[in-house]
């Protein structure tokens, strides 16, 4: 739809409607968009594969607004559909917890196949996407640690993220895995990995997988 720089938008903040936080919001001659994912400063080229997807092929109105540190993917929306764009907490929580089984499960394999060390150093470099992406709930060793290690059927303490959180998570765990394995292999076999949630979340989880450009990755 739009490439745009920081000077032609305003970006603010709005209220959740369902939880305590805040949601970025971009503005753009009369439009509006929210935050649907966030890239470092040197992946431009998967930026702009990303939002080609959504609005190429998937039919969807976004925006990729260009930073000097960053590139971001915005969708369109009206601000009156915000509480249900993603739908019920309850299917925010299930993705969340579909994703939190991924990355453990990319650290598991790290730890057995490479060894305590390697699994240390992922630890230590998935600290920092979290860090450098503000991710609620993950702000320090202690937190990532809980994070690797919950069980999150189970928990009552599932991180309060949102959408551009997790596809965050999975580009970025996809870039780690690749790095860490030397191959992709890590990346197949979701819904094994998935097996032990009911049977309707992992349904919900592989269909929001596959409308976005995240199913090219994970499969």
């Amino acid at each position: 739809m739009f490439i745009l720089k920081r000077q032609d938008v305003e970006i603010s903040s709005m209220q959740h409607p369902k939880r305590e936080q805040q949601i970025p919001i971009l503005s753009y001659q009369g439009q509006t968009f929210r935050l649907i994912s966030v890239f470092r400063a040197n992946q431009a080229e998967e930026a702009r594969a990303f939002w080609r997807d959504l609005t190429d092929n998937r039919g969807k109105a976004c925006v990729l607004l260009e930073e000097p540190d960053r590139y971001s993917v915005w969708g369109k929306i009206r601000l009156e559909q915000l509480g249900a764009e993603i739908g019920p907490d309850s299917k925010i929580v299930s993705y969340t917890q579909a994703c939190l089984l991924l990355l453990q499960t990319v650290y598991l394999d790290i730890e057995d196949l490479l060894g305590n060390r390697q699994a240390g150093l992922f630890q230590k470099d998935i600290s920092e996407v979290f860090g450098q992406w503000h991710f609620p709930q993950a702000d320090s060793p202690e937190a990532v640690h809980h994070l690797l290690t919950l069980d999150p059927l189970n928990s009552l303490q599932i991180p309060p993220w949102e959408e551009h959180h997790l596809i965050t998570l999975l580009q970025e765990l996809y870039r780690l895995g690749k790095d860490y394995f030397g191959n992709t292999n890590f990346a197949e076999g979701v819904s094994d990995i998935l097996q032990d949630m009911p049977e309707s979340d992992q349904t919900q989880f592989m269909e929001w997988l596959q409308s976005s450009p995240l199913g090219k990755l994970w499969r």
